[in-house]
């Protein structure tokens, strides 16, 4: 099947509108362009995002079914609860950044990644701007989960989470929307819907109805401080409170 998809210019930031995106495979918008940071946010801005395998040119996406999380309604499991009560887990926010976006491509087999090398560098450059942020698990000394994504207005972007010990993505999953409560986020975008994410209790929605919400989210503000790097306070503390 030929596939006829817009091609970006590397001299301007445009998108196509993201009602014309392919049906099939669901989403595709457009190609080429660049990881430059400025197109990266204007992507994001508009409900895009950039998803490609080694060997293809930079693919833009914004498919019809977007997975959210709302923090406000977030809520763990029992079991989950009561692991973390008796593990010795502490989870922190922006304190190795440029090291958990390498963690989520290395710790996935080679030929499922889609964070090469590229887009690892693209993200980190984002973070040096203060716009890629990560929440960090740790046992001891020792990083065991993961996530990171763009905070744009009060929409939290997910991009990637990895778990080299048990339940440490979903700690720090239940960690993230726990802060977002505390500093004015409103959302959170995981892209695609996958068992693991449906299992989390995310939801699903419709790409036109994200796009309002999102035009609404991207023009207001977390708190000042909620991105300051910073060990965070556990979640259990706080409902004795």
């Amino acid at each position: 099947m030929t596939i006829y998809l817009p091609e970006l210019s590397v001299n301007t930031e445009d998108f196509p509108p993201c009602h014309e995106a392919l049906n099939e495979p669901d989403g595709l918008l457009a190609m080429g362009g660049d990881l430059h940071p400025n197109r990266i946010l204007a992507a994001y801005n508009q409900g895009i995002f950039p998803w490609f395998s080694e060997g293809d040119p930079i693919l833009w996406w914004s498919p019809q079914i977007r997975a959210l999380f709302d923090p406000k309604t977030f809520k763990p499991s029992k079991s989950l609860k009561k692991f973390f009560r008796k593990s010795n887990y502490r989870v922190s926010i922006n304190l190795v950044t440029h090291q958990i976006i390498g963690l989520c491509a290395s710790t996935r087999p080679a030929e499922e990644t889609w964070i090469l090398p590229e887009m690892q560098q693209a993200y980190q450059a984002l973070a040096d701007l203060g716009h890629c942020h990560s929440i960090e698990v740790w046992q001891d000394d020792e990083i065991i989960g993961g996530l990171y994504g763009l905070q744009i207005g009060q929409v939290f972007c997910g991009e990637s989470m990895f778990s080299l010990k048990s339940n440490a993505s979903k700690i720090a999953l239940w960690h993230l929307c726990e802060h977002l409560n505390r500093n004015a986020g409103m959302l959170i975008d995981c892209q695609m819907m996958n068992e693991h994410l449906e299992s989390l209790g995310a939801i699903e929605s419709m790409r036109s109805d994200f796009l309002q919400e999102l035009s609404v989210l991207r023009s207001k503000n977390v708190f000042e401080e909620c991105y300051q790097p910073q060990w965070l306070p556990s979640p259990l503390s706080e409902e004795l409170t």
